[in-house]
């Protein structure tokens, strides 16, 4: 069965959501479209500016498009790719880090133009912010956490800081989310706290794609989309976005109504 597409552009309590939705059989299915348009908006950018910048998730939600995304006619030559969050007190060579998870599975694929880690220092942040900052981001692939949280702003999120990275705790959900993916082996392995590119600053993209597979993330997807925009319910926030493109499976889409 093909990917079924929708499109929303309705007015909720003085909110436009204007948004696409793709739903996929399957994770597969889901990673190769998903990544294929990912590829599609990055050569857009390369074709009309010579460039394009992007920003990655990273997580277990996101391992299948990037084995598909690597695989993509890109001129990786043109791309800048800048990390969205990363734990604060664990080495890059932990298995949790997502230093090392882009790294291993995106960064050393592709011939990059740069690439942006975030190393959960105050230099570090201060370096990475002002790389961010000198234009605009043609593309955030955005995943959605299992409590609605996007990057590592767990709820009640901060929607109103204009910095590109702030220090933010990790709730109890988001922590067990990590425990259950099979980074850390308990819930007191994981540390409380992160670096993560902020609400505002994620929704400076250009435009948006979120890849949101899989049982686990159902719930998430329900809130998302049946309630209004709400720190909450972080991801919400991303309805409001113009061009915002949502990716989930059946399984993902399971708990939706319609």
């Amino acid at each position: 069965m093909p990917n079924t597409a929708a499109k929303f552009a309705v007015r909720r309590k003085g909110v436009v959501i204007n948004m696409k939705l793709i739903i996929s059989d399957t994770s597969k299915a889901l990673a190769v479209a998903a990544a294929a348009d990912i590829a599609a908006a990055l050569n857009a950018a390369v074709s009309k500016s010579g460039s394009a910048r992007m920003v990655l998730s990273t997580g277990a939600s996101q391992l299948e498009m990037f084995e598909e995304l690597i695989k993509a006619p890109v001129d990786w030559s043109c791309v800048e790719m800048f990390h969205l969050d990363e734990y604060i007190g664990i080495p890059e060579t932990h298995p949790a880090s997502f230093r090392k998870y882009l790294k291993e599975r995106f960064a050393s694929k592709v011939p990059l133009k740069a690439a942006y880690f975030v190393d959960g220092t105050p230099e570090g942040i201060r370096t990475i912010s002002e790389k961010l900052c000198e234009r605009e981001v043609d593309l955030g692939v955005i995943g959605i956490g299992e409590n609605g949280h996007i990057a590592f702003n767990d709820p009640p999120a901060d929607f109103e800081t204009k910095d590109a990275y702030i220090v933010v705790n990790l709730d109890e959900r988001c922590r067990r989310q990590q425990v259950g993916e099979g980074w850390f082996n308990g819930l007191e392995d994981v540390p409380k706290q992160a670096v993560s590119m902020t609400p505002y600053r994620i929704m400076q993209c250009k435009k948006i794609i979120s890849v949101v597979p899989y049982a686990v993330k159902a719930e998430a997807v329900l809130n998302t989309l049946e309630n209004d925009v709400t720190p909450d319910i972080p991801a919400t926030l991303m309805k409001t976005h113009p061009d915002w493109t949502l990716y989930i499976d059946r399984d993902s889409a399971s708990l939706l109504k319609k």
